[in-house]
């Protein structure tokens, strides 16, 4: 357990094994001993290990740690949640954008339903005023 955890904490941290022999002060191949499980490290070193890999000693020891994933695997996850996100603010744009047109439209209209009831109005007053002009007896036409 301790080789296979070596090795998958190491990994995990983007190390080889002559950059965490060079921190521990070991040779690398006391580090490849120790992942082939062909040695372990003293009490010492052990404790070192762990705070090189950030990790509790319980870790080195316990059981068999899962692989973070790769960097190009959350790279890849990033990717597709931006994609994501980017269709959603394309989405939101678009609806934005009818709603702003319907209300332009909506308002055109009212102008316009404005200015034809107002032609309307002027005609029709016209209208009425010239009949009340024809249909008038002058004042000194009357007996």
């Amino acid at each position: 357990m301790f080789a296979d955890n070596l090795k998958t904490l190491r990994r995990a941290r983007g190390l080889s094994q002559e950059e965490l022999a060079g921190r521990l002060h070991v040779t690398r191949q006391t580090i490849s001993k120790w992942e082939n499980a062909l040695s372990v490290p003293d009490a010492e070193l052990l404790l070192r290990l762990a705070e090189e890999l950030e990790v509790p000693v319980s870790r080195l020891l316990g059981g068999p740690v899962e692989e973070e994933p790769a960097p190009d695997q959350v790279a890849a996850h990033l990717a597709e949640l931006n994609r994501l996100l980017a269709d959603r603010n394309r989405r939101s744009r678009r609806i934005w954008r009818v709603v702003a047109g319907v209300l332009i439209g909506l308002a055109a209209l009212t102008v316009l339903v404005t200015i034809l009831l107002m032609l309307l109005n002027a005609t029709a007053f016209r209208s009425i005023t010239t009949d009340t002009e024809q249909t008038a007896i002058p004042i000194e036409a009357q007996p």
